[in-house]
């Protein structure tokens, strides 16, 4: 049995939502990958989202087609098993039919009630519209399309807030324009070596909508290092990042600091992020995690990261 935590650590306001977040939101988009129903990968899977649940942060964020539903089923295990301490509690997003790729108001409703089942839930606080690339912004748009029936949630009380959740900054800007969501969540443009997303992220917190900040690792480069070769935003990095790099490991060592703990704080020191969406894979990167949010960066730090200029992102839109 997890030891319940009674207070969240430093809870603030999600936008104009109402609800409430922490700095850090745990991801869950490869839990429960490759496990089945009773099978001992199951049984390691839910352990560890019990430990989520009880954990030190408000939320945690998943979706209708992590790891083929296994992520929503697994949570629901231990929602089930053990509950959440208090002010815990699972957002997910909306997908597109996993076999047709269709992104109407019908498989919005659809996947919302995918995600209840799986979750044991009536109703949620908190859902995304998720990576609507199989449509275009005007279908989406459309009588009937997918923002009408994230609306329709909304206005039956079946959940409390709606989020669009993407990357590509142009098709974001779009959704945000409508005035329709309340949340915002982009991913891998806003890190320390990549700031595309600044001014939709700008765009998102004028109009009062909460922001959520998602891989600030890039994935793993920002991770594991320049000498990993890791990829950066599910791309191969090119020599020119991997110096980039190179010269901010530098700057982390000169000032005390490592490289993982600069890509974290660069989103959390950010006053138009509300939360930053860190993965997990065990239950001891929660404490990890928890102490790279405790390190003090020092502010000389960000002021020669600047001296360096524009970082050589991979990333077009």
């Amino acid at each position: 049995m997890h030891e319940q935590m009674q207070h969240t650590v430093d809870p603030r306001p999600l936008g104009g939502t109402g609800l409430l977040t922490s700095p850090i939101t745990l991801g869950t988009s490869s839990l429960g990958a490759g496990t089945s129903a009773g099978d001992p990968g199951e049984a390691a899977a839910v352990e560890l989202a019990q430990a989520m649940l009880h954990g030190p942060y408000s939320l945690i964020d998943t979706s209708n087609n992590y790891a083929k539903g296994r992520s929503e089923a697994v949570l629901g295990l231990a929602l089930a098993k053990g509950g959440t301490a208090e002010g815990r509690s699972v957002v997910t997003k909306a997908d597109q039919d996993p076999t047709t790729g269709s992104f109407d108001r019908d498989r919005v409703r659809q996947s919302f009630e995918e995600s209840c089942g799986r979750l044991g839930a009536d109703q949620l606080q908190l859902l995304h519209l998720h990576d609507p690339y199989s449509i275009t912004f005007e279908e989406a748009a459309a009588p009937g399309g997918a923002i009408a029936g994230m609306l329709e949630l909304k206005e039956e009380g079946l959940v409390d807030a709606i989020g669009i959740a993407a990357g590509t900054v142009s098709l974001m800007r779009q959704y945000v324009a409508t005035g329709a969501f309340d949340v915002l969540l982009t991913h891998n443009r806003f890190t320390l070596v990549d700031r595309s997303a600044l001014p939709l992220i700008e765009e998102a917190a004028e109009q009062g909508m909460g922001v959520f900040n998602a891989a600030p690792f890039g994935g793993g480069l920002l991770a594991r290092g320049s000498a990993s070769g890791a990829a950066y935003a599910y791309s191969d990095s090119p020599p020119e990042l991997l110096e980039w790099v190179a010269r901010i490991e530098s700057l982390c060592t000169e000032h005390g600091i490592d490289l993982p703990t600069a890509a974290l704080h660069f989103s959390l020191r950010s006053p138009l992020v509300d939360s930053t969406i860190v993965g997990l894979s065990s239950t001891k990167r929660i404490d990890q995690l928890e102490q790279a949010r405790q390190t003090e960066v020092p502010p000389s730090f960000w002021e020669d990261l600047d001296k360096l200029g524009t970082p050589p992102s991979t990333i077009t839109d």
